[in-house]
């Protein structure tokens, strides 16, 4: 566990400096959590206000004069990253899938952040009656409207999107949508609340994703934080 844990030395995999910093930015919560150990593993280390849960900064010094950190909304880091504010992040498969911007290329799946996008609805409407691929027509309560209209056009099944950011549980309970289509762990919170999987959509892990434009234009500086990253993920998987 110590070799895993090892941080790399900018010589091992040194990036170009300019005046400029790289901007990577992080998400919020879980994630994070989950991404830490492999920031480390790859040499990039923010600064002590970074863990500082007082403190009101949001872009953060690293180790590395040529790396910055930003930490986002989870739902964020895609935005960022497409639109230049960050020219790299690490961020759920569920969000690329949502937003689908073709500015972003995600070289790596940095196996973090483990999950599943499914689809519930009550266990008193789990009968064939109620299977939505039955439907020509469904009501689904979600935070990721565009993945669920697309799943359901696929079918041939026409969704009626109900755009909530939380509390998802609720909606089909107090008859504001038939199903939901939302992120699962381990599915207790959906069986708290009377609810049951019926399909799940995809399995989701982190990808470490860059700007495609950056890419182009900054190659020996995204390369060589792609490629610290590889490492990283090479020596986790042999400690």
């Amino acid at each position: 566990m110590e070799n895993a844990l090892t941080v790399l030395s900018p010589a091992q995999t040194a990036i170009p400096e300019t005046d400029s910093p790289l901007v990577l930015a992080l998400p919020k919560g879980r994630i994070l959590k989950a991404a830490a150990p492999l920031l480390h593993m790859a040499g990039i280390v923010p600064g002590p206000d970074f863990s500082d849960d007082k403190s009101r900064l949001l872009r953060f010094s690293t180790n590395n004069p040529g790396i910055d950190v930003v930490r986002v909304r989870s739902f964020d880091v895609a935005t960022f990253v497409a639109f230049g504010g960050a020219q790299i992040g690490i961020c759920g498969a569920d969000v690329l899938m949502e937003f689908d911007y073709p500015e972003i290329y995600a070289p790596l799946d940095l196996g973090i952040g483990g999950c599943r996008i499914s689809i519930a609805q009550p266990k008193d409407r789990s009968g064939q009656e109620d299977n939505p691929n039955r439907l020509s027509q469904v009501r689904v309560a979600t935070k990721y409207p565009s993945l669920t209209r697309r799943h359901f056009a696929a079918r041939g099944i026409n969704a009626s999107i109900v755009h909530l950011h939380g509390a998802m549980e609720l909606a089909p309970v107090l008859d504001l949508s038939h199903l939901i289509v939302d992120l699962v762990d381990t599915g207790s919170t959906l069986r708290a609340n009377g609810l049951e999987e019926t399909q799940t959509i995809a399995h989701i892990t982190s990808r470490l994703i860059v700007n495609r434009t950056a890419l182009k234009t900054q190659p020996e500086r995204i390369t060589a934080i792609i490629n610290r990253f590889r490492t990283a993920l090479a020596k986790e998987h042999t400690a």
